[in-house]
């Protein structure tokens, strides 16, 4: 039997909907057409429903969709109906940046450590999250059956750590080292790289200076 491979932008869009349903919600609307929603994250309403088809049906024609219904499904399908256990190695600027993301918590995801190989942090909290020594980092994963590792460390030791990272049994990782690395093909890899988020936003201001 095939299994429906459902294209990652749709999983991406599916997050934005989650969020703008999330506010919805918190205003007490109660039903919201694809049009509306469409509308509210910039997108289509076809495709606003050739997304959410890819799982099967939620709304009602003429009627549209109970926002918060719908949010919990897309919440399920998204993995986020329960908590992720979440480590950061790197107590930098971006790791501390990391840690107080209140996103994170909001959306199930609870960084419960930090690490860091410098001798002067090991010991202390960043914003309440306890910084360890990496050495430490295959007991606490294991101790605490963490799901996610976060890489913020210079690009230079960035492989040093994912490979930590797998030895440890984390299965999913997100990089924000600007330099490619290498895990096992049942390991999760997304890369957040800045600059290349950056780069795209400035070859699109080109793209339309050359149109006018």
């Amino acid at each position: 039997m095939k299994t429906l491979k459902i294209p990652e932008a749709t999983i991406i869009r599916l997050s934005v909907y989650s969020r703008y349903l999330t506010q919805l919600d918190k205003k007490g609307i109660t039903n919201i057409s694809s049009g509306e929603i469409a509308e509210g994250v910039g997108g289509s309403p076809a495709q606003v429903r050739k997304d959410l088809a890819y799982f099967g049906e939620f709304g009602t024609r003429g009627v549209g969709y109970n926002v918060r219904d719908l949010n919990q499904h897309i919440i399920r399908i998204l993995g986020l109906n329960k908590n992720w256990q979440v480590i950061i190695v790197g107590a930098g600027n971006l790791g501390s940046a990391l840690t107080q993301y209140k996103g994170f918590r909001e959306r199930g995801f609870d960084v419960i450590a930090v690490f860091d190989n410098d001798i002067n942090k090991v010991g202390l909290t960043l914003n309440g999250i306890p910084i360890y020594p990496v050495s430490k980092l295959n007991e606490i994963v294991k101790k605490k059956q963490v799901d996610i590792g976060i890489i913020a460390v210079p690009a230079p030791y960035a492989q040093d750590v994912a490979d930590a990272m797998v030895e440890s049994g984390i299965n999913a990782i997100l990089n924000f080292a600007p330099v490619v690395i290498s895990v096992p093909e049942e390991v999760e890899l997304r890369n957040v790289d800045l600059a290349v988020n950056l780069e795209i936003l400035t070859f699109n201001l080109e793209l339309q200076k050359d149109k006018n």
